[in-house]
């Protein structure tokens, strides 16, 4: 059918005895059979039995889906090397050029975001550079313990299979037998390097930092987390292109985070408020040194870049937050928000059996707990001791704690315990914003 010599038609070969046979098939239907291009067979070092790989070349009129868990490739900036002082001496370098550059008078709200925002992200990128995230060329996910070393051995050992194949000589026999033990030596020891630089590393991150040592444990424990292909509509129907898939997401978030049935709450005037009138940039520093791990929103501001501004960066960005702050608007980026599901129990095609989470932009979260560290002195006070959400010292550990002291109290002294738990599903999708504003007004 397709012409090739004898080395690429016979998949299984016997050595010893010097037998030889094709025994080895490629199947395809009938209406697939004009468009098979050539068909041969590939010898190679890398499978180690007596049957050599077949493959087919076959020409395909529509594009094939992406699969399933595949790897992608992914550029990204390198924040990482914001750890290091020079670095993070460039990036504030760049930052001053884009601020005096940019004139004095203050404009809108949008117009001083659009240029902090896109200042700041070049400087990281100048600053930084970029890296490759993902799938590596030809779509094989990138390994750590394949080292140039490493490299070298294997292409030695695919040339002396080679030279074995083409000679059958004893000398190419023993010379292929040693770059094959050479080869697994050289792997075995880069594979274990590897595992106990990793293994340091984990012990590091466990005694200094928790949660980069949890988003390392997790995929480990969990395996590899696979999406789904469909959903289900809301009449049970089953969707598999993209543009439904995406659509039923968005009819499910619509109906999720905007509820109908809400009352509707009057806005009351303005009273004079007890806040100063203007963020300082002490209120801005010390905000911004308590951003944890996050990641960014629309804006692919990370909390690396704010925690790394200068005298002049946070003066910026204290500028931002008093115009947001004089005039009661803020800028779209801050107001859009990623929405994440998150895959919790249950059958993956339904969308009920995910949570949300939803990336927001950190310098909006920065405007907006200044805001919550000027009011919560006034709210404070007001609030009955019993509530506990939201409130220092007041986490689930410590719920935990205070339940278990009445627990033993009530055994101890023979004492009944009446406790009451309530699970309310989408409790905080579905919270009553409106009520929430009566509430804080009176």
């Amino acid at each position: 059918m397709f012409k090739h010599k004898g080395a690429h038609r016979y998949t299984w070969y016997q050595d010893t005895l010097g037998r030889r046979s094709m025994i080895d098939f490629v199947v395809v239907s009938s209406d697939l059979r004009p468009h098979v291009l050539d068909t041969r067979v590939k010898r190679g070092a890398e499978l180690s039995t007596d049957h050599h790989l077949v493959v087919s070349w076959i020409r395909l009129r529509r594009r094939m889906p992406d699969r399933l868990g595949r790897p992608k490739r992914i550029v990204k900036v390198c924040w990482e090397r914001l750890a290091d002082p020079s670095v993070r001496g460039v990036f504030n370098s760049h930052l001053r050029e884009s601020f005096n550059q940019i004139l004095r008078e203050v404009g809108d709200i949008e117009s001083e975001w659009t240029m902090f925002s896109s200042s700041i992200v070049d400087a990281a990128i100048r600053s930084c550079g970029h890296k490759v995230s993902g799938a590596g060329r030809g779509g094989n996910p990138r390994t750590q313990w394949r080292t140039l070393e490493v490299r070298d051995v294997v292409q030695l050992k695919k040339e002396s299979y080679r030279a074995w194949l083409a000679r059958r000589t004893p000398e190419a026999a023993e010379a292929y037998r040693q770059a094959k033990q050479t080869t697994a030596v050289v792997v075995s020891e880069a594979k274990t390097r590897v595992w106990e630089e990793f293994s340091e590393a984990i012990e590091k991150d466990y005694q200094t930092a928790s949660g980069k040592f949890w988003q390392t444990i997790r995929p480990l424990r969990r395996g590899k987390q696979l999406s789904a292909n469909t959903v289900y509509s809301g009449g049970r129907e089953l969707l598999a292109s993209t543009g439904d898939i995406v659509g039923r997401w968005k009819e499910y978030f619509e109906d999720l985070l905007n509820p109908t049935d809400m009352p509707s709450v009057e806005e009351p005037e303005a009273e004079d408020s007890e806040v100063d009138s203007f963020i300082t940039q002490s209120e801005v520093t010390e905000v911004v040194q308590l951003l944890g791990d996050k990641a960014p929103g629309v804006d692919e501001i990370r909390p690396e870049y704010l925690k790394s501004l200068d005298v002049v960066g946070l003066s910026w960005l204290t500028c931002l937050c008093n115009i947001a702050w004089g005039s009661g608007t803020v800028p779209l980026d801050w107001a859009t928000g990623v929405v994440i599901p998150l895959f919790k129990k249950g059958d993956r095609r339904v969308c009920s059996n995910y949570r949300r989470i939803t990336l927001l932009s950190l310098p909006g979260k920065v405007y907006s707990r200044v805001l919550e560290s000027r009011v919560r002195p006034l709210v404070e006070p007001r609030i009955q001791e019993e509530q506990c959400g939201f409130r220092p010292s007041r986490g689930t550990l410590d719920q935990l704690y205070t339940l278990h002291r009445v627990l033993e109290g009530s055994w101890e002294f023979a004492q009944p315990v009446h406790m009451c738990f309530v699970d309310l599903e989408k409790a905080f999708d579905r919270v009553p914003h409106g009520i929430l504003w009566e509430v804080f007004w009176e």
